[in-house]
Order: C-alpha cells, then sequence, then structure tokens
C-alpha cells in the first residue's frame, strides 16, 4: 500500500472522470490515502470539500508562497481554517525566492503566521521551499517549528538541507523529479536519508515521475516514485511501500483508519 502526501486533487478536476476517477483509480492501484493541499483561501474550501467526499483524502490549509502579498490569513482565521475534521495539515507554506523578487518580507511574515498556526493546532506544516533554503530552514529553527512537525515537500535541496530539516524532527517527501535522469545530487540526497523520514508524493498534476514525465501528473503515478526509490537504494518495493507509509501514519496518526 501506497500513500500520496502531497497533490492538488482540485486542480485534477478537469481531467477524464474528473476527481472520482483519479481517486477510484488510486484506490484499485494500492495508494490508500491521498493529502490533498492548499495553495490559497479559494482551495481551502475546495480541498476540504473534497476530503469530506473521500473517506481515504484529507487536507492541508493553507497560502503558497508565490500567491500575492495581498492574500493573507491571521493566526487566528487560519486555525478556524484548521478546526475542519479532515484538515490534518498546515500548508503549503514556506519561502519562494524563484518565482517572486523583491522585498519578500511579506513571504517571510507569512511564513511565520503558518508556523504560529501550525504550533498552536497542533497540527504538522507542509513546507515549500525554492532558492531559498538558507532562510527556509533559519525561520523553521527559530520559529521552533519542531513543536508541530512536518514535512519539506518536493524536496530538492542539498543534503546539508535534509540534516537541518531532519535535525528538527521533519520529514523529507520526495517527489517525481527523484526520477529525472538529471536529478544526480538529489538522488544522491535521497540514498542517504533514513527511510524511517521519507514520504513519498506525486505533487500531481505537475511534476509526473519517469516514465510519465512531461504528461499530467496523477496519484497513481506515486507508485513510480515508490519503485526508483527501491532500485536506487538496493531495497524491495515492498519495504519502501510499507515504511514510507508507517511514517505518514506516525507523523499525521488520525489521518488514515
Amino acid at each position: 500500500m501506497y500513500i500520496d502526501s502531497h497533490c492538488h486533487l482540485n486542480l485534477l478536476a478537469e481531467e477524464p472522470g474528473g476527481i472520482d476517477a483519479m481517486v477510484a483509480e488510486a484506490e484499485q492501484n494500492g495508494i490508500q490515502h491521498i493529502l490533498c493541499i492548499a495553495i490559497d483561501k479559494a482551495s481551502c474550501d475546495e480541498v476540504k470539500a473534497i476530503a469530506a467526499s473521500y473517506p481515504q483524502v484529507t487536507a492541508s490549509v493553507g497560502i503558497h508562497p508565490n500567491v500575492d502579498a495581498s492574500e493573507q490569513f491571521t493566526v487566528e482565521e487560519l486555525v478556524a481554517e484548521a478546526s475542519h475534521p479532515k484538515v490534518i495539515a498546515i500548508g503549503e507554506t514556506g519561502l519562494d525566492y524563484f518565482r517572486s523578487d523583491g522585498d519578500l518580507e511579506w513571504q517571510r511574515d507569512r511564513f511565520r503566521v503558518h508556523i504560529e498556526a501550525a504550533k498552536q493546532t497542533m497540527k504538522p506544516l507542509i513546507i515549500h521551499t525554492r532558492e531559498a533554503r538558507e532562510d527556509t530552514m533559519s525561520i523553521l529553527e527559530q520559529e521552533d517549528a519542531e513543536k508541530a512537525g512536518g514535512i519539506i515537500h518536493c524536496f530538492t535541496e542539498n543534503w546539508e538541507t535534509a540534516k537541518r530539516a531532519l535535525d528538527i524532527g521533519f520529514y523529507i517527501s520526495l517527489s517525481g523529479i527523484v526520477t529525472f535522469k538529471n536529478a544526480t545530487e538529489l538522488q544522491n540526497v535521497a540514498k542517504k536519508l533514513p527511510l524511517d523520514r521519507i514520504l513519498i508524493e506525486t505533487d500531481a498534476p505537475y511534476l509526473a515521475p519517469v516514465p510519465h514525465r512531461g504528461k499530467t501528473n496523477k496519484p497513481v503515478y506515486v507508485k513510480h516514485v515508490a519503485e526508483f526509490l527501491a532500485e536506487l537504494r538496493g531495497d524491495t518495493l515492498e519495504n519502501i511501500a510499507a515504511t514510507t507509509s508507517a511514517n505518514f501514519q506516525r507523523l499525521f496518526p488520525s489521518a488514515v483508519q
């Protein structure tokens, strides 16, 4: 059995068969659970509605770092969003200096709001970081994000960053990027990660793994990430699937019944 620890099901609604087909296909192929991630206020409502409709789907609430600076939650508002019974995480949140420029203090301030909401609700953080590894990790450390825990999702950073995340109790989630031929540094990190701290994800509809690279990603493709990791690490597929699923359940004990 597999768990897709990061997916945007709401963005797959226009695919053939819609979300029903995506969830059914995943279930038929051994994906027992999907965490559906919000990126802005509108999608917070969407992912909560989706999670309420499927027993094997849970949700996160938050605002992605690249969403316009004018869109903000207060800590109190985000805590209220997270009170929904199917919401198990806060995010995705973090820092992205690749797609944003200028004075990005607003991005860092919004990140801190999410960390505080996570600590108040004790719901783990879903972290996005791109070209901002030092600031991302420093803020997590300074704001005691370890109290809530969380995931560095779609990990593409170096071993030093992975080690800092592991040191504060975070999990590392690997996406289809790890299967790409040019992802040699990431593959070297993936070999070194302790298996009991690895999660797998699709980030669907983005970043489809080999052999579907360039196509619309789907939750069912998380199996390809697991298959690649098993070969990369010299492990069995069964052990990768079982351990990454157990890791998710340890981080989110109420998610998978």
